[in-house]
């Protein structure tokens, strides 16, 4: 298996099935992890750096957690490739910009990757889709077994897992859920929603986490701190909190069905039609459109066209996959173009693929 397979295909997390996966997209559990023997990266030697990289190769490839395993050694990857990744949700931003030696161990479904050598030494992350906190947690604890019995991972009896952010302090895990909240937004109540959760310690990041922006109308909810509380009452908060969302969510939809039907259905129709039509259009315009799309298919508005498929749609017409679909480097104004070229193909295969004219 190789980078360049991954781009035939898209990983399980965004199959668009799973509990609630009409607004949940996936669920996500990180655990930060550092070995005992080295310091913190921040503070570690290139050689330093290396030695980590070789450790946990040969532990995370020696492990029986995938039947097949893809090992990157991101530091050697052109910068196309490295935000192909980060497009993928399979490395972080800033394991992608950082420098020295690291990498990444992708499971060939792309349920989980291992992230070499980030803010952390190692990074574990497992992605579902739907809301799927449980089973999530059950995998990675999983993995996280599997690499503890070959390493010594740097642990405080008091304090519990060392992290060079001390926010991770404690049980290192970063609990996060991603939701598609259109009506919401449309409604102009998101932004209460927002001050609700931070009084309570949560934390609201865009489609690519910390300091991303919320494009698409998608948004990743998590904890804050870890310090002091145990994983299964971190589970336990997001677990709780995402359900009251997803109902005000669904009473927003509910709200503009009833009472802004036609305005509705203009707005999902207008989106479904410029898609299918534009000649040129940015990522920007794109994740706008497809989330009224996204959110029209799962009304009922548009018929024939899967979750799934606009789920891909919007990974897919990210800059860095479409010069991997395209096999070449494009500059701004020919990735638009491209990425009209992409959408007008997907939308309109099989006789139209969807039907806009549902009311």
């Amino acid at each position: 298996m190789e980078l360049n397979d991954l781009t035939g295909h898209s990983g399980e997390w965004l199959r668009g099935s799973g509990p609630e996966s009409d607004i949940v997209i996936s669920s996500r559990i990180r655990l930060a992890r550092n070995l005992a023997d080295f310091p913190f990266i921040s503070r570690c030697s290139e050689q330093d750096r290396s030695q980590i990289e070789r450790s946990l190769k040969e532990c995370v490839l020696a492990i029986d957690v995938s039947p097949e395993l893809l090992y990157v050694n991101v530091a050697q990857l052109e910068g196309v490739d490295r935000q192909f990744l980060v497009e993928r949700h399979l490395i972080s931003r800033e394991h992608a910009e950082s420098d020295g030696a690291r990498a990444v161990v992708i499971d060939g479904r792309e349920r989980f990757s291992l992230m070499i050598n980030e803010e952390d030494h190692l990074r574990i992350q497992v992605l579902e889709s739907g809301l799927a906190l449980d089973s999530v947690w059950d995998r990675i604890g999983q993995i996280d077994d599997m690499v503890e019995q070959r390493v010594t991972y740097a642990f405080h009896k008091q304090l519990g897992y060392l992290t060079a952010c001390p926010t991770n302090v404690g049980t290192g895990m970063r609990v996060s859920v991603m939701l598609h909240l259109p009506a919401l937004v449309i409604t102009q109540q998101i932004e209460k929603v927002f001050r609700s959760l931070q009084k309570i310690s949560l934390a609201v990041r865009g489609l690519y986490g910390e300091g991303s922006q919320a494009m698409g109308d998608f948004y990743q909810i998590s904890n804050q701190i870890t310090l002091g509380r145990s994983e299964k009452e971190l589970i336990k908060q997001i677990g709780e909190i995402v359900p009251v969302i997803i109902d005000y969510e669904r009473k927003a939809r509910d709200f503009l069905v009833q009472e802004s039907h036609e305005n509705l259905h203009d707005r999902v129709s207008r989106a479904y039609g410029i898609l299918r039509t534009a000649q040129t259009i940015s990522s920007e315009e794109t994740m706008h459109l497809l989330s009224s799309v996204r959110m029209g298919v799962n009304l009922g508005l548009i018929g024939d066209l899967e979750i799934r498929a606009i789920n891909e749609l919007f990974i897919h017409t990210q800059p860095a996959h479409l010069q991997k679909l395209s096999g070449s480097e494009l500059d701004t104004a020919d990735r638009n173009i491209e990425r009209a070229r992409y959408l007008r193909k997907h939308l309109n295969r099989e006789n139209g693929a969807g039907n806009a004219e549902k009311n």
